[in-house]
């Protein structure tokens, strides 16, 4: 932990609670925050041709295949949703909570070597990922609503539901409570068990089709509803989709329910981080 002494010099001590996150200490290494979301996007599309256009091709390469793949070959609905928007904005929420799992939960063994050599609240490397998959989410939800726009012009039936967007935030918030919470978690778990590092990717592509980003909640069969309603994600996609367009399976018993899930998962996932950030030197 950092502190200031009488002297007004910075006292670096042991961390010896499993919550004890120092707004202050984060604050005093806001410009490194800022250094780590740069290097988020540099080291990232380094040596691409393309770049930061994969932001938005990624996105728009699985909405054709979703569109194709569940909407035309599969038969799936979108609850009156055109198709390419009812995918675009599952893949756009979804995106950004998985990357921030993703990219959260290796935060120990990928910087294993600056963790042992300088002292920093550890905390703020997944706080600069969320940061970083913010501005990504941002650039992907301006393409989504630059699809509505052209949908708005070219298609009578379909009308924009905007009188709830105020709730975008607390969305956003959700998302990265779920993803940073399980992340920082599994992140703990790997500095012992080094096997779940591979089993995360593909465990996250497993769990999207626990949740509503290809099919809409009102189609799952009622002995499976519940299951898929539990995912505390599904409340999540459907009130996005509420929130833009004004048909989905929106409930405020549902959103809030996930929303305490989200803030239990981030505390955990903090009292896990604090915990092995002791001593995972040691064991990594």
């Amino acid at each position: 932990m950092l502190r200031l002494n009488k002297e007004d010099n910075w006292v670096i001590e042991s961390n010896k609670g499993w919550f004890n996150v120092k707004i202050t200490d984060i604050w005093a290494y806001k410009d490194l925050m800022k250094l780590l979301v740069k290097r988020d996007f540099v080291t990232y599309y380094k040596q691409t041709i393309l770049g930061p256009i994969w932001f938005l091709l990624q996105p728009l390469l699985t909405t054709v295949v979703f569109t194709f793949v569940f909407g035309k070959i599969g038969g799936l609905k979108s609850d009156g949703i055109p198709r390419p928007l009812f995918y675009m904005s599952g893949i756009t929420a979804w995106n950004y909570f998985s990357d921030c799992l993703i990219k959260s939960s290796s935060v120990f063994k990928d910087n294993t070597g600056i963790f042992s050599k300088v002292y920093f609240p550890r905390i703020i490397i997944p706080l600069s990922i969320v940061l970083s998959n913010l501005i990504k989410f941002g650039v992907q939800f301006l393409l989504l609503i630059l699809m509505i726009v052209y949908y708005l012009y070219n298609d009578s039936n379909f009308i924009l539901n905007g009188k709830y967007l105020l709730l975008l935030p607390l969305l956003i918030c959700i998302m990265a409570f779920l993803g940073l919470g399980f992340g920082m978690f599994i992140s703990a778990l790997t500095t012992k068990y080094r096997d779940l590092s591979f089993v995360v990717s593909f465990g996250v592509q497993l769990l999207m089709f626990t949740t509503t980003v290809a099919f809409p909640l009102s189609s799952v069969h009622h002995h499976y509803h519940l299951l898929v309603s539990l995912n505390p994600a599904t409340p999540v996609l459907e009130a996005f989709r509420y929130i833009l367009f004004g048909r989905a399976d929106f409930n405020w018993i549902s959103l809030t329910y996930s929303f305490v899930v989200s803030v239990l998962v981030f505390f955990i996932g903090i009292l896990a981080f604090n915990k092995v950030e002791q001593s995972f030197v040691d064991t990594i």
